[in-house]
């Protein structure tokens, strides 16, 4: 009987710690049961290093942690033992890389265990609850919502990158994106189908192949890669546990080049190129991401126009209501702070238009003050998005979003010195002045009277004259930044209710007077009738609400295009 020929590949595959050597991971290789998991059995990993192609490196199993994640959900752990691996540990974008045990599919590598060992192990989610994920139902509900934020739960981070963005802009918006779960955010880059090493125009993938998940594509990308754990003909899973945790999502599922790995004893990882959209990423679960090969999901149409006859940034954002934002902010910060023109120093304006199906429509238009308070200024304009986007309906994604950027030739910050009234007490049908002074940035002042009418219905009456922003304005009147769904009937009155947000620039000098509300759907009645609201709150109680709130006799906007935090608060007493 002949001997089998000797072949160094299964040397070095023993010698890395494998128990078979597999030519190419397998697309349908049977599932191994956590029951059949033993201590001491080799695995192979397969994972792209460089390029395209996925490569395996050897592990050992050392056991299982029952319940490890939650009931029913363990961890299997591995050591480590390929001489590549295991200096570096396991490797964010690494997330999802298939592991095999004498050819079949055990789990897929997805948490890094510890950091700084002397012997590297990861943790690897297995099969089971990969299929799980793969065969969740879609369950109609609005996508992204009851996720419970965007805090991520994997120890081993995805490897989120951004394109489009110069390291300046992207310094501005990394503690935003911190603030939603994404990050670290590495620089990448864009190919398409004819460069690098991706060719395919056919959405092809393959157990161990380097994917990414997308929240925006085009002028600005931003991705996190990972790889694909398993394939059921055109289903896909990857990662081995959640992006963000979103739960039921519609993202872009990319190809993916890894160009390098970068080493590190806190965190290795991966730096990619995000190739051309393949697919559709649905679930967004603790144990991996799911979805399809073929089309990528509607998104929405992005436009940032920028002054100085710089290209328009154009890009997509993931129809999302905490994502769309954030992407949004991206673009906003790289046309403020990543083009050569120094004119934002002194301040900018930006100017929103939301266009929605049907004909429906909201606009915005805010003034910013000078460069060095950007990250506040980002954080407003990513929360005026957001309240838009997040409407208690739970519908109403807009066809298109465009925003203009304009840079300001001088800062509209002022400061207010002086705000008094010429008298305290007036009789109806007098006149009584409010004069303010003020002054900008370069020392520059300027003065302003106001009159203010008495009317003859506010005999009596013990008044308050405010000087302040709208916001404050709005405040002190008693509007709601947020509304329940149930005092809402339409996408319509939930738009009408923020446009009708004061002014965000200048001041506003308003006349109150303490009183109470009865509201129908946002819209105030004063001092209703008693029977009126008994009648109103019987038919319908979470429609109509009462509070108590200053209600404005008389306002008028002062000092446009200025911007200022000023404050004040005078009382007015008219007589009998």
């Amino acid at each position: 009987m002949r001997s089998p020929a000797f072949d160094p590949r299964w040397f070095a595959a023993l010698l890395a710690g494998t128990s078979a050597l597999l030519a190419a991971p397998p697309v349908d290789a049977p599932s191994l049961p956590l029951s059949e998991l033993t201590p001491g059995r080799r695995g192979e990993v397969w994972t792209v290093f460089r390029g395209t192609e996925p490569e395996p490196f050897g592990v050992v199993v050392t056991g299982v942690i029952h319940n490890g994640l939650g009931p029913g959900k363990s961890l299997i752990v591995c050591e480590l033992t390929d001489p590549r691996v295991q200096p570096m540990g396991a490797v964010a974008g690494m997330s999802g890389s298939p592991l095999y045990i004498d050819g079949k599919l055990a789990g897929a590598l997805s948490y890094q265990i510890q950091r700084f060992e002397t012997v590297r192990h990861a943790g690897f989610t297995p099969v089971a609850d990969l299929e799980e994920v793969r065969t969740l139902p879609a369950s109609g509900t609005r996508l992204g919502g009851g996720s419970g934020g965007l805090s991520p739960t994997a120890p081993l981070q995805p490897a989120f990158s951004l394109a489009g963005l110069s390291p300046v802009a992207a310094a501005a918006l990394a503690p935003l994106l911190a603030e939603h779960g994404i990050g670290p955010v590495l620089p990448g880059g864009v190919v398409t189908p004819t460069q690098g090493g991706i060719t395919a125009t056919e959405p092809r993938l393959a157990p161990g192949g380097a994917v990414a998940v997308a929240l925006a594509t085009g002028d600005i990308t931003l991705a996190a890669t990972g790889t694909v754990s398993l394939v059921r003909g055109r289903e896909i899973v990857a990662f081995g546990h959640p992006l963000l945790a979103l739960g039921e999502v519609a993202l872009p599922l990319c190809h993916a080049e890894v160009l390098t790995i970068l080493p590190s004893q806190m965190q290795s990882v991966k730096v990619a190129n995000i190739g051309p959209v393949i697919g559709t990423i649905r679930q967004d679960r603790l144990s991996a991401v799911a979805g399809e090969l073929g089309p990528g999901p509607a998104m929405i149409p992005v436009e940032i126009t920028r002054p100085g006859g710089a290209a328009p940034l154009r890009f997509a954002a993931a129809r999302h209501p905490q994502l769309a934002p954030l992407v949004v902010g991206a673009g906003v910060s790289q046309a403020v702070l990543g083009g050569n023109d120094a004119g934002f120093n002194e301040g900018f304006r930006v100017a929103s238009h939301l266009r929605f199906p049907g004909g429906l429509e909201w606009r915005q238009t805010v003034l910013h003050a000078g460069a060095q308070g950007f990250a506040q200024s980002l954080g407003e304009i990513v929360q005026s998005l957001a309240a838009v986007l997040q409407n208690p309906l739970g519908r109403g994604y807009p066809d298109a979003i465009r925003l203009e950027v304009e840079a300001l030739r001088d800062s509209p910050g002022i400061t207010v010195d002086r705000f008094v009234l010429s008298r305290a007490t007036a009789a109806p049908g007098a006149e009584v002045t409010a004069d303010l002074s003020w002054r900008d940035p370069h020392g520059r002042g300027g003065h302003l009277s106001v009159p203010l009418p008495i009317a003859a219905d506010w005999s009596g009456r013990t008044l308050e004259v405010v000087l302040a922003p709208g916001r404050v304005l709005d405040e002190l009147t008693g509007r709601p930044r947020t509304v329940p769904a149930a005092e809402l009937r339409s996408l319509e009155a939930y738009l009408r209710f923020l446009q009708a947000e004061r002014r965000r620039d200048g001041l506003f000098l308003a006349v109150l007077q303490r009183a109470t509300l009865l509201t129908d759907q946002t819209r105030p009645t004063v001092e209703a009738p008693a029977s009126l609201e008994r009648i109103a709150r019987t038919a319908d109680d979470t429609r109509y609400q009462r509070r108590e709130s200053s209600v404005v006799l008389w306002e008028t906007h002062v000092l446009p295009e200025r911007l200022s935090p000023a404050v004040f608060r005078r009382a007015l007493s008219v007589a009998e």
